[in-house]
This record gives structure tokens, C-alpha cells and sequence, in this order.
């Protein structure tokens, strides 16, 4: 984890707090080492900018590492949606398949 660029991002977030990226790069920031504060950025983002795409992959797969199935199983459903309503077939590729590796681990 690099501190510097996390100050970085911390400043970034505070000048402008409606930009979904400067706190989902800060949530990816810390998604490796401090798994809990990735968390609080990932749910900012589901609260305050719900159609940002990019959230809905990286923060259904920390809620399974978590143990929170429930919470990650909602969130893959929500962020395939998303895709689908944005027309991102990428992402939408993306969440797919990742689901359905979450839905192969529960068995």
C-alpha cells in the first residue's frame, strides 16, 4: 500500500467529493491490505453514486471474501442490471462470470 498516493487520493476525494472515481480508486487502494476501509469507500459508492458500473465487480467480490454471501450475491444481481441498462457489454461479460464462479464456490 502505497501512503502517499492514498493522501493523494484522500485530497482528491475532498476537492471533489462528487467524483465517483477519486473514491473508487481510493477504495482499490486499500482493497489489498485494509480490506474493512475498501469496504466503507465501496459502500459510499453504492449509496452515493449507485450507477457507477465499476463498483458493483470489485465490491460483490470483497462482500463473498468477507464471508457475506447475501450482500455479494445482491450486488453481482444489481451490477448485471446496471450493465445491461447501460448497454456495457464488457462489464456485463464480466459480472457474469464472475457470478457464476461465486454461485460454483457455494457448491
Amino acid at each position: 500500500m502505497n501512503n502517499e498516493r492514498i493522501q493523494q487520493l484522500i485530497r482528491f476525494v475532498q476537492e471533489e467529493p462528487d467524483e465517483p472515481f477519486n473514491v473508487y480508486a481510493l477504495a482499490i487502494e486499500y482493497l489489498i491490505n485494509q480490506p474493512e476501509q475498501a469496504q466503507g469507500y465501496f459502500d459510499q459508492l453504492l449509496v452515493n453514486h449507485p450507477d457507477y458500473l465499476p463498483t458493483y465487480y470489485h465490491a460483490a467480490a470483497l462482500y463473498a471474501d468477507l464471508g457475506e454471501r447475501s450482500k455479494a450475491a445482491e450486488l453481482y444481481e444489481k451490477g448485471i442490471a446496471l450493465a445491461r441498462a447501460q448497454n456495457n457489454e464488457k462489464t456485463l461479460l464480466e459480472l457474469t462470470r464472475a457470478q457464476r464462479a461465486f454461485e460454483d464456490d457455494e457448491e
